[in-house]
């Protein structure tokens, strides 16, 4: 059994998507649109080209993810967050700062009782991470 997060971005999973694999490392980006699909039907025509689903690889787990369905809004992320473990305090501190750009810092980066380095963010894209370094066993 996988446990993969299922994320709705509100006509914006394109471009969250495309930032994650330029700043996360994140790999095989699939993007399906409604155009060209059953559910293209349901929609109006400037909704055709919106992500119906997609997906990434990061850190040998899969994100997916979707503009959601037209008319029905998308609820900003409450209660959750993604949480990403690093090896190293650098990395730790790069992605962080990707995340934090446009976004919301709720943690900053820094050491804890329990890790080199945590902090958490929401992205531009509304999403909430925690970014950990944990201490070595």
């Amino acid at each position: 059994m996988k446990m993969n997060p299922y994320l709705q971005f509100g006509g914006k999973c394109a471009q969250a998507f495309d930032y994650y694999r330029q700043h996360l490392g994140a790999t095989d980006l699939m993007l399906m649109p409604f155009r060209g699909t059953p559910a293209e039907q349901a929609c109006p025509p400037e909704w055709h080209d919106k992500v119906m689903h997609g997906s990434l690889t990061m850190g040998g787990q899969t994100l997916m993810g979707s503009d959601g369905m037209y008319g029905q809004p998308v609820e900003p992320m409450k209660g959750c967050a993604l949480t990403l473990a690093v090896d190293s305090e650098d990395e730790a501190e790069r992605i962080f700062g990707a995340l934090a750009d446009g976004g919301h810092v709720t943690m900053p980066m820094e050491a804890t009782f329990f890790a080199r380095k945590f902090g958490t963010a929401t992205d531009q894209f509304g999403v909430a991470w925690m970014v950990i370094c944990e201490m070595p066993h």
